[in-house]
């Protein structure tokens, strides 16, 4: 840890969110407005610079010497996490591993990896694995009028209640590439703001030319599916 100390550090931030205190701090200022757009929904500043979790996140780029270009480097704690000379892909990193570490050590919150939209006062949870349709479901039930909650997690209170994580969309392309981020605003919907009951619990994933039958699941079979 005392060897990332010594690299050089601008600027930081401090912040709260779902009850832990989390730092990232960065080698140039500009890199702190590129963080900003990464953090978890609903984060708040920190009152106290003491932290429970420290990212740090280093900036190469173009060097000294022509044809030089320097790694951009991540670390989490003292372990590092990225070395690459994209900047999209350690922030793509970053972003990733703190909603994993949010998702994980959220004090008086469960986090189930799933989408959510709303519909007539209840939410309808989505739960599935990364690549298996749920932001594209997701989107098409919020252009057909449901209440965009989430695409990445159910966030649940003690009470079972659903609770808004709405970063934007992460829409994967036809064409591959990076994923379309996209706010529900975009798709003529509009994210909700307050916690809801669970109505319904649908545990399904994209098929292609797959016709519509669902069935009836057990209590159990769908706890499991959480």
């Amino acid at each position: 840890m005392e060897k990332i100390d010594r690299l050089g550090w601008a600027a930081g931030i401090c912040f709260v969110a779902y009850g832990r205190r989390i730092g990232i701090r960065v080698n140039t200022p500009e890199a702190l407005e590129l963080v900003l757009d990464r953090l978890p929904p609903g984060w708040k500043p920190a009152p106290s610079p003491v932290v429970e979790y420290l990212y740090s996140l280093h900036v190469g780029g173009a060097g000294q010497q022509p044809n030089l270009r320097r790694f951009h480097l991540l670390y989490a704690g003292a372990g590092r996490l990225s070395r690459t000379l994209e900047l999209d892909q350690v922030l793509d990193v970053l972003e990733s591993d703190l909603q994993l570490y949010v998702a994980e050590a959220a004090r008086g919150r469960l986090f189930v990896h799933a989408g959510v939209v709303g519909w007539s006062g209840r939410a309808i949870v989505l739960p599935g694995r990364s690549l298996s349709g749920k932001s594209t479901l997701v989107a098409a039930l919020v252009r057909a009028g449901a209440t965009y909650y989430s695409d990445e997690y159910a966030v649940l209170d003690a009470r079972g209640r659903v609770h808004p994580y709405p970063k934007p969309l992460s829409i994967r392309q036809e064409t591959g590439g990076q994923p379309l981020k996209s706010p529900a605003e975009a798709l003529g919907g509009f994210s909700g703001v307050k916690p809801l009951p669970v109505g319904l619990v649908a545990v399904t994933d994209y098929r292609p030319r797959a016709r519509w039958q669902p069935r009836l699941l057990s209590p159990g079979q769908a706890l499991l599916a959480l």
